[in-house]
C-alpha cells in the first residue's frame, strides 16, 4: 500500500511539473489540454503581430472630421531670460503681443514666475520656418514632431472629450487646484467612452512550442488584429457651433434631439470652451482659468447637473393626472392667488389648454392636490395611507419618463436626478402625517424635483412621440455597424398616448398670441412650435430660465431644452435661444425678422477668454 501511494505522489508531481512548464513566467495562461506524456515539456508563448492599429477618427453626422490623429509640431523654448522673443516673433511671423500671450498661455499661473521652459504648438508652415532659419536666428530652439489627437473645430468640447494619455498635464493641474473637486469636473467624452473601439487592438498568436522551437498547437485562442473604428456622431457640427454662440459665457445648457431616433443634434454646456484646450501643450494657463472659474465651465452640465425644472414640469404632472383620472382636458380651476402666486396676470384657466398657455400656478396646484388628496383609492377612510399611495403612484408614472434614473447616454458619467418618495417626506417632515400643503411645490416643478438637461430634452421628445423614446445618444455609427444595440430599443412610458395628445394644443398655444412665449413664435416662416416655458425660483440669486419644446408641432423633427442659470424669465431668456436653434436646423438660416434678436443674444453671450 505504501509503495502504491509513493508511486501516485511521483506521478502527480510529474504532471504538475509538466503543466508548469507550459506557462511563460511573465504571461498568465489558461491550463492547456494535452494528450502527450507528462514528461513532454512545452513553453507557452505570446507573439505580437507587427501591425499597429491606427486610432479611429471622430466625425459629425455629415462626415466632417472633428478629431483625428495627425502630426503635431512642438517647439521647446529655452528658459526665460535666455530667449530673444523679438527674434522668435520675426521668425514665426508673430507680433510681440502674440509671442507674450502664447508663452503665458503655455504656463500655469504657478509656473509663470519661476522661469520654466515651455512648449508651443506650431502649424506645419511655422515648423518649416523653424527648421530652415532657427539655427542662425534663435539657435536655442528645439523642434520635434509626434502623432497626437488633433481637433479640427473648437466646438463640442464636452462631447468629444479627450484621450487620457494626452491629458496628464491637465490631470496634474486639476488635482493641484481642485483636489477632490477635480473628479466632478473630469469628462473624457466619447473619446473615453468608446476608447476600446477607437483604439482597436493588435493581433496576438499563442503557440505552444517544444525545446526545438517546433509548434504543437496553441494554449489560447489567437487574437485577430483590429483597426481602430471611426465614430460617426449624431452631432451636426454647424448646429453645434451656432448653439455655442448663443450660449457663450453664460451658465447653463442647450440640448437638441431628433425625436424620431434619440440622436443628439446639439449638446452645449456653458460657459463654452474650446475642445483642444485640455490636451494642448501650450494651454496650461487657460486650463488654470477653467479650473478656477467660479462658473465651473468644465462641469458637463447637461449630463451631470440636476436642477429643479420649474414650470416645464407641469407637462409631466398634467400627463400623470390625466392617466390617474384626477382631471380631464376640460377641468377648470380658478387662479386663486392665496394658494400660490402667479407671476403675471392672465385670463382664467378654463381648461388644460388655457392653463398651459398661461402657465397658471394655482391651476396646477389644484391639479396636484386633486391627484394626491382626492384620487379614488381603496384605502378610503385612511387619508395618510391614501396620500402615500397616490404620491407613490405619481412617482411611478413620472419615473417612466426616464426620470430619477440615468438615461444611459454614451458619456462616462450621468446623474440620475431625483423624484421624492413618500418615505423621503416621512423622514424630511419627521412624520407620516404630512399634508399636501407641505409638498405643493411639486406641482410647479420646484422643491425636491431635480432633472438633468438630457432628461428635460427627453421629456419633450416623449410628448412629441406621444409616449415613447429612444435613449439619447451621441454616436450614430461605430465604423459601419450602426449605434450600440441599446440605442435601438424603444422605451414606452406608462401614460396612454391620448393623454400626451391632450398636452399639445396647450403647448402650441404657449407660442401663440397671449401665450407665455408668443414673442418666440416661428409662424412667420411657417413653422408651428410646441413649447413650455419655466422660471425657476432661486434663493441664492436671480431666477433660472427654462424652456422645452419641439417643432414642427405636427411632425416633430427636433426637440430642444434650454436652461440658463440666473437669466430670469424662461419666456424672455430661454425660449428665444431654443427657437433660433429650431429655425437654424429646420431652415438652415434665420429670417431677417430675428437677425437683430439673434445678434443681441450672441452679444450678451460673449464667452470668456478660454
Amino acid at each position: 500500500m505504501r509503495a502504491a501511494f509513493n508511486w501516485s505522489k511521483k506521478r502527480l508531481l510529474a504532471v504538475l511539473v509538466g503543466l508548469a512548464a507550459c506557462s511563460s513566467p511573465d504571461q498568465p495562461t489558461d491550463q492547456p489540454t494535452l494528450n502527450q506524456s507528462p514528461s513532454v515539456r512545452y513553453t507557452a508563448k505570446r507573439v505580437v503581430l507587427p501591425d499597429v492599429p491606427q486610432r479611429g477618427r471622430i466625425l459629425d453626422r455629415h462626415d466632417s472630421v472633428l478629431v483625428d490623429t495627425r502630426t503635431q509640431y512642438l517647439l521647446k523654448l529655452p528658459r526665460r531670460g535666455q530667449l530673444d522673443t523679438l527674434a522668435l516673433g520675426e521668425l514665426l511671423g508673430w507680433d510681440s503681443t502674440t509671442v507674450r500671450r502664447r508663452i503665458v498661455d503655455a504656463l500655469s499661473y504657478g509656473q509663470a514666475s519661476r522661469g520654466y521652459a515651455v512648449q508651443l504648438s506650431l502649424t506645419k508652415a511655422e515648423a518649416e520656418r523653424i527648421r530652415r532659419d532657427s539655427s542662425a536666428t534663435v539657435p536655442q530652439l528645439t523642434l520635434w514632431e509626434r502623432p497626437r489627437r488633433t481637433y479640427t473645430s473648437p466646438a463640442a468640447a464636452p462631447v468629444l472629450g479627450y484621450l487620457g494619455a494626452e491629458a496628464q498635464a491637465f490631470y496634474n493641474q486639476a488635482k493641484r487646484y481642485r483636489r477632490g473637486r477635480f473628479y466632478r469636473l473630469r469628462n473624457g467624452g466619447v473619446e473615453a467612452y468608446y476608447n476600446g473601439l477607437l483604439a482597436g487592438h493588435r493581433g496576438y498568436l499563442h503557440p505552444l512550442v517544444d525545446a526545438q522551437g517546433k509548434q504543437h498547437g496553441s494554449w489560447a485562442k489567437d487574437t485577430a488584429f483590429q483597426q481602430g473604428q471611426d465614430l460617426h456622431l449624431t452631432i451636426d457640427v454647424k448646429l453645434q457651433t451656432y448653439a455655442e454662440k448663443l450660449m457663450g459665457g453664460r451658465k447653463g445648457y442647450l440640448v437638441a434631439l431628433d425625436p424620431r431616433t434619440g440622436e443628439i443634434l446639439a449638446y452645449v454646456s456653458g460657459p463654452v470652451y474650446q475642445a483642444s484646450t485640455i490636451t494642448a501643450p501650450d494651454q496650461a494657463g487657460v486650463r488654470t482659468k477653467l479650473l478656477e472659474h467660479e462658473d465651473l465651465p468644465l462641469l458637463n452640465r447637461p449630463a451631470m447637473l440636476a436642477n429643479p425644472p420649474g414650470s416645464v414640469f407641469k407637462l409631466v404632472n398634467a400627463a400623470v393626472a390625466l392617466q390617474m383620472h384626477a382631471i380631464t382636458p376640460a377641468s377648470a380651476f380658478r387662479c386663486d392667488q392665496s394658494l400660490v402666486n402667479c407671476v403675471h396676470r392672465h385670463p382664467p384657466g378654463k381648461n388644460l389648454t388655457a392653463a398651459l398657455k398661461y402657465s397658471c400656478n394655482p391651476y396646477f396646484y389644484r391639479v396636484m392636490e386633486t391627484l394626491i388628496d382626492c384620487v379614488p383609492d381603496t384605502l378610503a377612510g385612511d387619508t395618510i395611507a391614501a396620500r402615500h399611495a397616490n404620491l407613490a403612484q405619481w412617482r411611478r408614472y413620472a419615473r417612466s419618463f426616464g426620470l430619477d434614473s440615468a438615461l444611459g447616454v454614451d458619456l462616462p458619467r450621468e446623474a440620475k436626478g431625483h423624484l421624492p418618495t413618500p418615505a423621503y417626506y416621512d423622514k424630511a417632515r419627521r412624520t407620516r402625517g404630512w399634508t399636501y400643503r407641505s409638498i405643493y411645490s411639486l406641482s410647479i416643478g420646484q422643491g425636491e424635483i431635480n432633472l438633468t438637461g438630457l432628461q428635460m430634452a427627453n421629456m419633450a421628445v416623449i410628448i412629441a412621440n406621444r409616449g415613447w423614446y429612444y435613449a439619447p445618444h451621441l454616436v450614430r455609427s461605430v465604423g459601419e455597424s450602426g449605434p450600440l444595440p441599446r440605442f435601438t430599443q424603444k422605451h414606452r412610458t406608462l401614460i396612454d398616448s391620448v393623454h400626451f395628445a391632450a398636452l399639445v394644443p396647450g403647448m402650441v398655444a404657449v407660442m401663440q398670441r397671449g401665450g407665455t412665449a408668443d414673442a418666440s413664435s416661428l409662424a412667420d416662416v411657417g413653422i408651428k412650435v410646441a413649447g413650455k416655458t419655466g422660471t425657476v425660483e432661486n434663493d441664492e440669486g436671480d431666477d433660472h430660465a427654462a424652456f422645452v419644446g419641439f417643432a414642427p408641432a405636427d411632425n416633430p423633427k427636433i426637440a430642444v431644452a434650454v436652461y440658463l442659470e440666473n437669466a430670469g424669465f424662461g419666456a424672455t431668456a430661454a425660449a428665444p435661444c431654443a427657437v433660433l436653434v429650431m429655425e437654424k436646423y429646420l431652415r438652415g438660416s434665420i429670417a431677417p425678422k430675428r437677425k437683430r434678436w439673434e445678434k443681441r443674444i450672441q452679444n450678451r453671450a460673449r464667452r470668456e477668454d478660454f
